[in-house]
């Protein structure tokens, strides 16, 4: 693979990650939208901490973010004493080290298990430690550039769906939540790449996006993404959107995913369930945009999601905690990062591979049955196949 990967097809589209062979900047997300800057990450506990810390966030960057930044301290090591087994131990352990920085978001352990693969894979094939890393970067490099085409098609297949299950054939009005474009991606994005899929179609009339309180990623970055793509949008409060949707002005709602349970239950950015009810309530369509890697089989239910919590500063001070304190001091606060939408109020799940509908009027997704269709091993070809599930 080349030295320099060429990230986003379009050379105006935002980049939360710059990667070259040997190196890995980060675009620091807590500046925007005021100031651009980029930290560089020299190895996997740097990784960690800028996971941690939200200098990168959403979950299919969190997870390229971390693979890349374990990719940058093997290709640096030089030449090392090391055997074959512990070249394995080192890539293991730092591994499961990345995946503790954030625990809700699937990707990340979904990453970290595939490439975990690739290492075992490779350790019986070779003799050296070096070709043990190699194959690591090289398998980190293909996560990367799969990233950015299955957005695309995210953003395609969501775009068509949407359309066909509209009754306008133009002018359509879409609300998200959160940030789910170029910065939460390696490029393009997976909810706001189908808003972006309309808008280039000349389908979009406006993109209506949630401040997403409390840390503002829809006000600082999602309006920020929009502006820069030249997406005619407007920014709306967190509580205000139920108002919204009564106004009949909101033809669809799309939000993105950190996990999918197998019944189609959804953790997300805090606030989609708000959203979710409320669509139900008014009668919208209500779309997961996601990547198949959000998909986590061994859960049965949302019950069983993980949901980090998140420093109560976040909610004391302004400007999600980096600002001054508003609320008085010794005041309780519960501040989770996540909640999960029931599978019923969803009404379809487009991924890259198509999107998933409902068998019947029970409200059942066969989310498995759709995954396992289309499981590749990684670095496979897996072709362009596109399809909706019925």
């Amino acid at each position: 693979m080349a030295a320099e990967l060429k990230q986003n097809g379009e050379d105006n589209t935002l980049q939360s990650i710059r990667y070259s062979r040997g190196r890995l900047q980060l675009l620091d997300q807590r500046k925007l939208p005021h100031d651009s800057v980029y930290i560089d990450i020299q190895d996997s506990t740097a990784g960690w901490h800028a996971i941690r810390d939200m200098v990168v966030r959403g979950a299919p960057a969190i997870a390229i973010s971390a693979a890349l930044s374990l990719a940058v301290e093997v290709a640096n090591l030089g030449p090392v004493d090391w055997s074959v087994n512990d070249a394995i131990s080192f890539l293991q352990k730092r591994l499961e080290f990345l995946v503790s920085s954030r625990p809700t978001a699937v990707n990340l352990s979904d990453a970290a298990t595939k490439l975990n693969d690739v290492v075992l894979k490779a350790a019986n094939a070779m003799s050296k430690p070096e070709a043990i890393f190699q194959a690591y970067i090289e398998a980190a490099e293909i996560m990367l550039m799969a990233d950015i085409n299955d957005n695309k098609a995210i953003g395609s297949n969501g775009a068509k769906f949407i359309l066909c299950q509209s009754q306008k054939r133009q002018n359509l009005h879409v609300l998200t939540h959160c940030n789910t474009g170029s910065l939460a991606t390696a490029g393009y994005g997976t909810a706001l790449g189908v808003i972006r899929a309309l808008h280039s179609e000349g389908l979009l009339e406006t993109a209506f996006c949630t401040e997403t309180r409390p840390y503002n990623q829809g006000s600082r970055l999602t309006a920020y993404e929009l502006i820069h793509e030249h997406i005619p949008a407007v920014l709306v409060a967190d509580s205000a959107a139920a108002a919204l949707q009564k106004s009949g002005r909101v033809d669809a709602i799309v939000v993105g995913a950190d996990r999918i349970a197998e019944n189609g239950d959804t953790a997300n950015k805090i606030g989609t369930y708000n959203l979710a009810i409320s669509a139900f309530h008014h009668g919208v369509p209500f779309y997961v945009a996601a990547p198949l890697t959000s998909v986590d089989l061994s859960l049965s239910s949302g019950e069983q999601i993980i949901i980090e919590e998140r420093s109560p500063k976040e909610l004391t001070h302004a400007l999600g905690g980096q600002g001054q304190q508003v609320a008085p001091s010794g005041i309780s606060v519960w501040n989770p990062a996540f909640d999960v939408t029931p599978a019923n109020l969803i009404t379809a799940i487009i991924t890259e591979k198509g999107v998933i509908t409902k068998m019947d009027s029970s409200s059942t997704f066969d989310i498995k049955g759709f995954v396992e269709s289309f499981t590749v091993p990684l670095g496979s070809d897996n072709g362009n196949k596109h399809m909706t599930a019925a």
